[in-house]
């Protein structure tokens, strides 16, 4: 990446990643891409992107020490506000690291968190980012204590380091704590609004973060929901009422989906997701433009196991097909066949042939193909419908689209 002169008012970062023998290089500079749009989100500017190849990150400081050197001597020249790294690093390699470069260090999982605490909006969601990070701040509280030893040294002052070291983690576990009877309250009034909308079918949008989710939404929908450009949008589940034809069915959107998504944040989420455990159809979003598009179903779907949701009917549906581009291969390059060379024709007979679940591609900004969606999703939520209400099957037998 060229460096970039700021002077925005955006903070000034350096990206760290590791190509090792857990991901290619082609894989980790996605994800360093990546890692550059969740720092745009929460408010800071790239400037460089440093890499190293090693079989596995540094146990001490993630890179090795010319790595380092390299970085520090870039971070003096363009006063670097904070370098951010593409794994969630140990307390140790955050202390070793920060001595290292004398700079603010953010690894993934804390710039996530970050994020997530500008975004919530309801005391739900502000509650489980507040879990979350608290849970990340545990095993760290150490580190949070160094400046001591620089001011006065070591010797004399381990005993009341320790002593507040310890405090602090009382304090937090109570927090913890106080922050989980707080959540088994608020899962309650969920459960309890769930049980008041009567067996009404309910479906769930989930997918990857920024594939259109909530744009979808908004069309099904008719009514306005918050949608931007930005990695993690929506935080908060929102429910409406959809009506295809003259069959109703509730609809959620529901936070989106990332690779290596913290594993606190995860559980803290959990209750969020009710909507998608608890729904009877999921509809799965893909952004068909992204490069990495069936990475991304991948990471979506285990995801879903990790939350006990994989077990219901999906449909699949590809958005963006207005932004989809392909480099169409020569008669003379031997080169093997890669995603990038597939039309949208071809990726189309492709996932057609491979799942068994129903599979549309639409543009939700275009409006490409959204009536065919809605005749999907009519069919779809009948299925569930009838056998929940047959007596009710005669009023859908001769529906058509309006």
């Amino acid at each position: 990446m060229e460096n970039v002169s700021v002077n925005n008012g955006l903070e000034r970062a350096v990206l760290v990643g590791v190509i090792s023998k857990e991901q290619t290089e082609k894989q980790a500079l996605e994800y360093l891409d990546e890692l550059a749009f969740l720092a745009e989100t929460a408010g800071a500017e790239t400037l460089k992107i440093f890499t190293q190849k090693l079989d596995y990150p540094h146990p001490k400081t993630y890179v090795g020490p010319g790595k380092l050197n390299e970085i520090l001597s870039f971070t003096k020249v363009e006063e670097v506000d904070l370098v951010i790294f593409d794994d969630e690093l140990s307390p140790a390699q955050i202390r070793n690291i920060e001595e290292a470069l004398s700079v603010r260090i953010l690894d993934r999982t804390n710039l996530i968190l970050d994020i997530f605490a500008s975004r919530a909006q309801t005391a739900h969601a502000k509650t489980q980012v507040e879990l979350a990070q608290y849970k990340y701040m545990l095993p760290r509280l150490t580190g949070l204590w160094t400046h001591l030893e620089r001011q006065r040294g070591g010797i004399g002052m381990r005993g009341p380091g320790e002593t507040q070291i310890e405090t602090d983690r009382r304090i937090i576990l109570d927090k913890i704590a106080l922050l989980k009877t707080h959540l088994v309250k608020i899962d309650k009034q969920k459960a309890t609004q769930r049980k008041n909308r009567g067996k009404m079918v309910r479906a769930a949008l989930v997918g990857y973060t920024n594939v259109g989710k909530s744009t979808l939404m908004t069309l099904l929908s008719k009514s306005e929901v918050f949608a931007e450009n930005k990695l993690f949008a929506t935080l908060d589940t929102t429910v409406r009422k959809v009506v295809v034809g003259n069959l109703p069915f509730l609809l959620s959107d529901t936070v989106g989906f990332i690779r290596k998504l913290p594993h606190d944040l995860v559980e803290s989420f959990k209750s969020t997701l009710d909507e998608v455990r608890e729904a009877d159809l999921l509809i799965h979003v893909v952004d068909i433009s992204h490069p990495g598009f069936e990475e991304q179903i991948e990471v979506v779907n285990n995801t879903l196991k990790e939350i006990d949701g994989s077990d219901k009917p999906v449909v699949y549906v590809f958005n963006k097909i207005d932004a989809f581009s392909y480099e169409e291969k020569e008669a003379d390059d031997l080169t093997p066949v890669e995603q990038h060379n597939y039309s949208l024709d071809d990726l189309k007979k492709h996932w057609v042939t491979k799942s068994s679940d129903p599979t549309i591609f639409i543009s939700a900004r275009e409006r490409i193909n959204l009536e065919e969606l809605k005749t999907l999703f009519y069919e779809e939520v009948r299925k569930i419908h009838v056998t929940r209400f047959p007596y009710n099957d005669f009023l859908y037998q001769n529906y058509e689209e309006e």
